[in-house]
Parts: structure tokens; sequence; C-alpha cells
């Protein structure tokens, strides 16, 4: 890719859910303005809005999301991995998911502001809500 990639920093606090492999999928995981949902053999993760999730649910809350401007091609390779090397490098945990159309990185809130800098020192167009 000749141009650096836009990100863009979504206005929502998320939370990151687990519940068990049987579990039905929550009203709750769809009434925020973000929701990701994976069921495996092993569990249900939920990732949404930080104010959906009800008290007793296995949560680790506070994080937030940079999405890849897309719609990227799915064949492309490397876009997570250019993300994800520099955060890596800078102690910065993540937690990845993908689209159809693109990327989105997660980021604990408590690092937002270092990941941004990171991220822009590394080549990368980083918006707060769609705004420079």
């Amino acid at each position: 890719m000749s141009e650096p990639l836009k990100l863009n920093v979504l206005g929502v606090s998320l939370s990151i859910c687990r519940l068990g492999p049987a579990d039905p999928v929550p009203h709750w995981a769809w009434t925020g303005p973000f929701a990701c949902v994976v069921r495996t053999g092993e569990e249900l993760s939920v990732v949404c809005a930080a104010t959906s999730v009800p008290e007793g649910v296995k949560v680790e809350p506070g994080w937030r999301a940079l999405a890849v401007e897309g719609p990227l091609d799915v064949s492309l390779t490397g876009i997570m991995a250019g993300l994800t090397d520099p955060l890596a490098k800078a102690s910065i945990p993540i937690f990845a998911l993908s689209t159809f159309d693109t990327d989105y990185l997660l980021v604990p809130e408590r690092h937002l502001r270092r990941a941004v800098d990171v991220l822009r020192a590394s080549g990368y167009e980083v918006r707060a809500n769609g705004h420079g």
C-alpha cells in the first residue's frame, strides 16, 4: 500500500466478555454501536459497549477500538502485523478483530493515547472519533 493506512478511534468504551460455550448470545450484546460475538467449543466471547454488560458476567472492561478505514480487500496481507508490531514493542496489549471489510484493534483505554502516538510514529494516520 502506497498511502499510509488511516485509523479512526471509535468513541465508545468497550468490554470483552466471556460466557460459557453453550450459553445463548445475550440480548445485551447487541445494544450498543459496536458488537462482536464469537463462539468456539470452549467459550462464547462478546465484545460490546461497556454500558451494556450486566453484573455477574466475566468481563474485561475499559477497551477502545481503532478501526482501519476500509473497505480492505480480504486478500491483503500484513495489515494486522503492521499495526500490532509497534504496539507490541511498546508493551501495549491488544485484542484484534476483523470483519469482511476491515480490521479493528482494541487497546486498553489507559494505553489509548500512547497507542495513538506509537501508531502515528509508525506512519499511520490516526483520528480520534474521526478527527485528526
